[in-house]
Order: structure tokens, then C-alpha cells, then sequence
């Protein structure tokens, strides 16, 4: 890891050569591009070890107006589409820059397209990612504003940036990793704004590499490619000589060409300035800035930077809540409504759980993390295990409850999370005329079905529609028998129940609480309830509760006992002798304590862990500084050159 002061000491200087022919860099660039020395083609990347002939070529047509409407900007056809060539016997695939407009088109929601890019640094935190920064920038070529994304994790080397830019390529094989597709980064940065620039610094086996990346819708279409080209550029630090110096992967040539193409239509228009972006990266992480960001309908920019000076929002979004003229502020100000055009609001409750040593920072406010559980009152915690040809699929509990505003919030649905991520706020699995299901909310993780590529939604599979079945009938069934509870009618009555006294559990969803696994399947499902009010449902309250109430139920969906219009009247209880019920119930408390045993040796080890990482922690510091004194020392006794000497290598 290289200290702070090594960074400054860096010089970097664009060779007289490339200055004095910068005028001619764009006919050389498309010269050593077409001949196979850059490499920058996206998918040709892959096959520059195969094929060396032309990675990229320009069209004779006119450059194409670039609308500044993102809904707009793919409407026109130049002629050129994805097209198969052949070179050398071998076909190649080479997709045309009108592919990265429909390709972005699958986020419909700009806060959808931010999401996707906090989630590669939310994967980083496995490397060590601290936080990772959402901001307006400005654009120097113009003043007009940028997105800036930044994070502290564990950076990309050369390769991964290539591949970063590429499509169809993705390392995150670990369980626990959001992005799984390798396509997030080309749909949300052309989702959000025309272009896009990517700064990377890496340390790995004490080799030190920089990395820059240029994807340019505005590029590409005015100059009249007919293929995806990416400019690059690598630095590497050269521990001899204490400066940075261009990779030794590709010849002066191509390194040249690259970099002319990067000054050009980046916002940065010289080499310092470019080099001078990771000043404020550290020893590694990565920087995202997007720019010539896309307007709405209306010709207004699609991000408003204005309106918050702590928060992005959505141009215009600002949605209709129907409501009681005495109800509606109440509901306008909801988290459910609010997340649709403030990024901030969206961001709290967008994953379920982030570890106390991690900050998502915006506008230079850190988001404060919202559990959504804890805006319900009466919770109940269900355990549903979808069954597919006879087998288990996997399991989820879900929490339950009517939200505390309730019943003067039109707000419904369950917030769906995947490996942590949200991807269904609030989905609104049952539609209702006489108020059934009002203010019913639930929060749960399925990690047993996949989500769609924008990770806005999920599959549509068979499993999917079993658990939007089972949700539609949890909501029906919650509402049934507690509606009470806030002003309504009952419709049905809780039945047989078993207290036990000096039973507790943790909350399954959110913070430091661990989730529990209880009950079983319909048509006889053992339950978890809870009964108890809003003063003990605090925020980040560890308390444990008291009552917990065992309900054998067998759920009645048509026939005897019921009517179509649901109306008040008693089910009669399951006939279990009172001997089994009782044994059953004390099983189910065992069972219990033996899963609060084991969450306390889970707590105990991650503790043991947490000690042991600030331990490291603590020793890599004391090396990182150990190291600084003795290259600060090393280079104070090396011969002092003279300073014409000094420069860098020719580039």
C-alpha cells in the first residue's frame, strides 16, 4: 500500500510529442485503433489475443445528432445495426453504439440506475470498503452538472476495468454478492447521463496501477463508429524511479492514441488534469463520474441537484396521493410515497441490513438506515417454504404488521429484499374497495427466486407466483383477525392459544437482530404472534418481548365457515386434545431456546472476529506508517538528479 506523500511526488507529463500533435490525434487514433493496437473494442476485447486485425472502424455517414432526452436519444437509425464479420475465418459479433441506449432502456427509474452502481460498492465492502459517495460534481469543459460515485473498495486492475466496460463478463460468484450479470455498469451509467468516465486504483502484489476508462455515447455517434470503442489508458508505479509511468502492456503508440481520445472528449482536457482525479481516490477504490447527464420530457434535467442541497431528486416526480384532505399530509410525507423522487429516503430502506463500519455518504450527509419493520405495530412473524415437484425451495419469514400510522395511510404491500437488496418496495399484492388489507406492510428476504436484470423486479416463475399467491392470503389473513386493532370490524377471531410467559425472540428483520425460523406450512401452520404496541417497537430497541402467542390455526379459504362477503362470524377451533397441544407448544419453546443458544455462539464468534479484524487493522496501519518512514528515509539519502533529468519517460 503506498503512502500519501509517494502520490504527490508523482510528476506526470504529456511528451512534447503528443502536445505539439495533439491537433492530429483524432486521425491517429482512428488509425491505430483500425489497426489493431488499442484493444478498446468492447467485445473484441475478449478476442484481441485471437484476432489483431480491425478492432474498430468509422462509418462515412454524418455524425448523428445527439438528443439530450433520454427516451428520445435512441429514436433515430443511421443505418448501421449489430452486425456478424469475419476476420481470419473467425466470426466476431460487433454491436453497434446505438446497442448502449437500448440496453440502458431496461431501468425505467433513474434512482433504479444509482442503485445498481451503489451495488458494486456495497460488494467491495468484503475488500474492505468503508463508504462510498454519491454527489453532484461539475463538468469543467462546461460547468453543467455531473453525478459522482465513489468508493474506498479494493479498485480494479487493468483487466477488471476492461471487463467492467465490456459486456457479458461478471466475477462476483460469491452467494452473498448483489450484482451477478456483469451488465450493471453499462445500463446505469447510459441510463443516467450520455457519457461516462472511470478513474481505478489497484495495489496488488505490491505493484501499484491506475486505470482509466472513458464509455461516450456522445463519442461514439458523433464520430460515426459502428462498433463499441472504449478508450483506456494504465499507469503503473515505478518503485525505482518513484514515479508513474504508462503500462508496459501496450506500446507508446497505442497508449498515445488512447490518451488523445480520452482529452478529447473527456471533460478533462489535459494529462495533469485527468491524473490529478485520483488525488482524492487514496491507495485504491474507484470514481465514477457521469456526465451530460439526460433531461425529461419537459427539457428539465432528469436529476434535480436544486431543490435539496442534502438530495437528489427526481425532476417533476412528485406523485398524486388520494387521501382525506385531513390524512393527506401524513401520507404524502410517507417513506412509501417519498421514495419515489428523494434519493435519500430511497437509500435508507435500500438494503436491509449495512454494517456499522460502512456509510453511504450523500451530498456529504451520511443516509441514515431505515428498517422498515420497525414501522409496524402488532407484528407477526410468519415462516412460508415454497415446495416445487415435492421439495423444498427454501424459506423465508416475513414480517408482518399494520404500519404505525394505520389506519390513516392508503399504504400497503411487502418490501421484497434479495441477498440484502431491496428490489420490491411496498408491491401491492392485493387490491381492495372496502379498505381489506389498509395499512398492512410486510419486510422479507427471498433469496430462493431471481431477480430481473435491473433488479426492479423479479421473474416471473413459477416460485414468484407461488409466493405472490402466499402473500396475497398472508395479507387477507392478517387483516381478517386483527383489523380491530385499528377501528375496523373484525372479521374473523383468533383462536386456541398457548402463552408461554418467559418465551422471547429477536426480531427476524434488520439491524443486529437475528431471524428466526418458526411454524409450519399451510394448511396447518404454527405461528409466532406477538402482542404488544408501539412503545416497544422503538428504533434499534433491543428489548425482548414478553408475550409470545402459539396459534394453531387451520386458515379456512372457501366453503364451510366463510362467505363471499366475509362477514362477522366465529371459526371454529382445530379439535387437538389438550395433552398434544400442550406438548407441542413446550416442544416449539425448546426448539426455540435452542436457536437463541446458538444466535448467542453466532454473536459471540462475530464479536471474536470483529476484535481480531481491528487487531489487523491495527497492525496494517502501524506497517503502512513503518513503511512511509523508511521510503520517506530511503529516498532523502538517494542522489539528487537534476531536475531536467528528472521527467518522466516519454510516453
Amino acid at each position: 500500500m503506498m503512502p500519501s506523500e509517494v502520490y504527490q511526488k508523482v510528476e506526470l507529463q504529456k511528451p512534447k510529442s503528443l502536445l505539439e500533435r495533439q491537433e492530429s490525434g483524432e486521425e491517429r487514433s482512428s488509425n491505430a485503433l483500425s489497426t489493431g493496437h488499442s484493444g478498446t473494442s468492447v467485445l473484441d476485447q475478449a478476442q484481441s489475443t485471437l484476432d489483431d486485425t480491425g478492432l474498430s472502424s468509422t462509418s462515412t455517414i454524418c455524425p448523428a445528432p445527439l438528443c439530450r432526452q433520454f427516451w428520445k436519444s435512441g429514436s433515430y437509425d443511421n443505418g448501421h445495426n449489430t452486425k456478424i464479420s469475419i476476420h481470419n475465418g473467425r466470426n466476431y459479433l460487433h454491436v453497434h453504439p446505438m446497442f448502449l441506449h437500448s440496453n440502458a432502456t431496461s431501468h425505467k427509474w433513474a434512482f433504479g440506475a444509482i442503485a445498481e452502481l451503489l451495488d458494486n460498492a456495497v460488494d467491495e465492502i468484503q475488500n474492505g470498503a468503508t463508504f462510498v459517495i454519491v454527489d453532484k460534481t461539475l463538468n469543467p469543459r462546461d460547468g453543467s452538472p455531473a453525478l459522482l460515485i465513489q468508493d474506498d473498495g479494493g479498485g480494479m486492475d487493468p483487466e477488471a476495468l476492461r471487463q467492467c466496460v465490456s459486456f457479458g463478463f461478471s466475477d462476483k460468484k460469491e452467494k452473498s454478492a448483489i450484482g451477478q450479470y456483469g451488465n450493471g455498469f453499462k445500463t446505469s451509467t447510459m441510463r443516467l447521463g450520455a457519457d461516462v468516465i472511470v478513474f481505478s486504483r489497484h495495489m496488488e502484489d505490491r505493484v501499484l496501477t491506475q486505470s482509466i476508462g472513458l464509455l461516450s455515447y456522445t463519442f461514439l455517434m458523433q464520430t460515426g463508429h459502428d462498433r463499441i470503442v472504449v478508450p483506456m489508458v494504465d499507469y503503473e508505479f515505478n518503485a525505482s524511479t518513484k514515479t508513474l509511468e504508462m503500462s508496459r502492456r501496450y506500446d507508446k503508440e497505442h497508449f498515445k492514441a488512447n490518451l488523445s481520445l480520452l482529452l478529447r472528449w473527456s471533460p478533462y482536457s489535459n494529462e495533469a488534469d485527468l491524473v490529478k482525479q485520483f488525488d482524492d481516490i487514496g491507495s485504491h477504490g474507484t470514481k465514477i463520474i457521469i456526465y451530460n447527464l439526460w433531461f425529461n420530457d419537459d427539457g428539465k434535467m432528469e436529476l434535480d441537484f436544486d431543490a435539496d442541497p442534502q438530495d437528489i431528486r427526481i425532476s417533476g416526480d412528485i406523485r398524486k396521493v388520494e387521501s382525506l384532505p385531513a390524512w393527506k399530509s401524513v401520507n404524502e410525507q410517507h417513506i412509501a410515497n417519498q421514495l419515489h423522487h428523494s434519493l435519500r429516503v430511497y437509500l435508507s430502506i435500500l438494503y436491509l441490513r449495512i454494517p456499522e463500519s460502512f456509510k453511504i455518504v450523500l451530498r456529504g450527509q451520511s443516509v441514515e438506515h431505515h428498517n422498515i419493520a420497525d414501522d409496524l405495530k402488532y407484528i407477526q412473524y410468519i415462516l412460508y417454504r415454497p415446495h416445487t415437484g415435492g421439495s423444498v425451495e427454501g424459506e423465508v419469514v416475513t414480517t408482518i404488521g399494520f404500519l404505525k400510522e394505520a389506519p390513516n395511510v392508503n399504504i400497503h404491500g411487502f418490501n421484497v429484499y434479495y441477498k440484502n437488496r431491496l428490489i420490491l418496495p411496498f408491491w401491492r399484492v392485493v387490491t381492495y374497495l372496502d379498505s381489506r388489507g389498509r395499512g398492512v406492510v410486510g419486510v422479507l428476504e427471498a433469496n430462493f427466486i431471481e431477480p430481473t436484470h435491473n433488479k426492479q423486479d423479479f421473474e416471473r416463475t413459477s416460485l414468484f407466483q407461488k409466493l405472490e399467491v402466499r402473500l396475497k392470503e398472508m395479507t387477507w389473513e392478517y387483516w381478517d383477525y386483527h383489523c380491530g386493532l385499528i377501528g375496523y370490524q373484525v372479521k374473523k377471531k383468533v383462536r386456541a392459544s398457548v402463552f408461554a410467559e418467559n418465551s422471547s425472540h429477536s426480531v427476524p428483520h434488520g439491524g443486529l437482530e437475528k431471524p428466526i425460523l418458526l411454524g409450519q406450512s399451510s394448511p396447518s401452520m404454527t405461528r409466532v404472534s406477538e402482542a404488544f404496541g408501539e412503545d416497544s417497537m422503538n428504533k434499534g430497541s433491543g428489548m425482548k418481548r414478553k408475550a409470545v402467542e402459539l396459534t394453531e390455526t387451520e386458515w379456512a379459504t372457501g366453503g364451510a365457515g366463510t362467505n363471499d362477503n366475509w362477514e362477522v362470524e366465529e371459526i371454529q377451533p382445530i379439535n387437538i386434545p389438550g395433552n398434544q397441544l400442550k406438548d407441542e407448544a413446550a416442544n416449539v419453546v425448546q426448539e426455540h431456546k435452542k436457536l437463541l443458544a446458538k444466535c448467542s455462539e453466532y454473536e459471540k464468534s462475530e464479536k471474536e472476529l470483529s476484535d481480531k479484524l481491528a487487531r489487523l487493522r491495527s497492525e496494517l496501519g502501524e506497517a503502512q506508517r513503518e513503511y512511509s518512514r523508511l521510503l520517506a528515509e530511503a529516498l532523502s539519502l538517494g542522489p539528487i538528479k537534476n531536475e531536467n533529468n528528472a521527467s518522466m519517460p516519454s510516453l
